[in-house]
């Protein structure tokens, strides 16, 4: 993640260890994924357990750089109180 928004020049930094509490929701993306991945296993596959266990980890540690970057975005505009403005922009001329 950026230090600072090159449009707005904003720090994506509240504070040290800020984004400590994002790892709470990047653990219900983990525990979703786990689910839908198991479903969608289940139902379409049916497979013996090792197939569990070799599908989770391994699509779990494909997406994970996604779901960082979603849980520290979703973390940052619920408890970080940061608003989109998109006047404010758009107004750069480098955006």
């Amino acid at each position: 993640m950026n230090d600072k928004c090159s449009c707005c020049g904003l720090r994506f930094e509240i504070e040290p260890g800020f984004y400590f509490g994002a790892m709470y929701i990047s653990y219900a993306f983990v525990v979703a994924l786990f689910v839908a991945t198991s479903l969608f296993l289940k139902v379409i596959f049916d497979p013996e357990l090792i197939y569990y266990l070799i599908t989770l980890p391994v699509i779990s540690v494909i997406l994970m750089p996604i779901i960082f970057r979603f849980s520290r975005t979703i973390y940052l505009y619920l408890v970080g109180g940061i608003k989109f403005d998109p006047d404010r922009v758009f107004q750069h001329e480098n955006c």
